[in-house]
């Protein structure tokens, strides 16, 4: 135990100053990719819907702690549709990446793909858009670096991206003020 404390503790001082200069969203560009097995389904032979939004998580957290090079924390998921079912024995591909950063706070897109092994049929089965916050060594939210966008696409993702970040800030002014008025 006591040789895990001083691990910890080593690996808690590489986070005491980060670099905070702008970074191309595709360094944080993320694959995990896992075969389903009977551990992930239920007993219809379907992978459960939680499986897979965990995956989304990791992928999303990796991006995300790869863009910051800080501890990040999950800070909301925008909705996630399920478009296919997954079963055992499927391949399922997670595609995370960094769109946008903010003070704070980072929107992570990503995308789960599914292929069937013995035939090479690909599908898409889910996205869906994380926020992570950055994390300084107290816990506390700390400062995360631009995100760069290079390509068209990057281009594209970040501006929906920021988009979605004042849907988000509507979203939570209404409901304060909901909450404030029953008071």
């Amino acid at each position: 135990m006591d040789q895990f404390i001083r691990f910890r503790e080593d690996r808690d001082r590489l986070y005491e100053h980060v670099d905070l200069s702008p970074r191309p969203a595709s360094q944080s560009r993320t694959v995990i990719s896992v075969v389903m097995e009977i551990e992930h389904a239920n007993n219809a032979g379907y992978v459960h819907g939680g499986t897979i939004m965990r995956l989304v998580d990791t992928a999303a957290g990796i991006a995300a702690a790869r863009h910051a090079r800080r501890r990040v924390v999950t800070a909301a998921m925008d909705d996630m549709s399920f478009l296919s079912p997954v079963y055992i024995g499927d391949l399922v591909t997670v595609l995370a990446m960094v769109n946008d950063s903010h003070r704070t706070s980072m929107e992570v897109g990503v995308r789960v793909h599914v292929e069937t092994v013995p035939t090479g049929e690909t599908r898409r089965v889910a996205s869906a858009h994380l926020v992570f916050v950055g994390l300084d060594e107290s816990g506390k939210p700390a400062e995360v670096p631009p995100v760069i966008a290079e390509s068209d696409e990057e281009k594209r993702r970040r501006a929906q991206a920021r988009i979605r970040r004042e849907q988000r800030l509507v979203r939570k002014r209404a409901l304060e003020q909901a909450v404030s008025e029953r008071s």
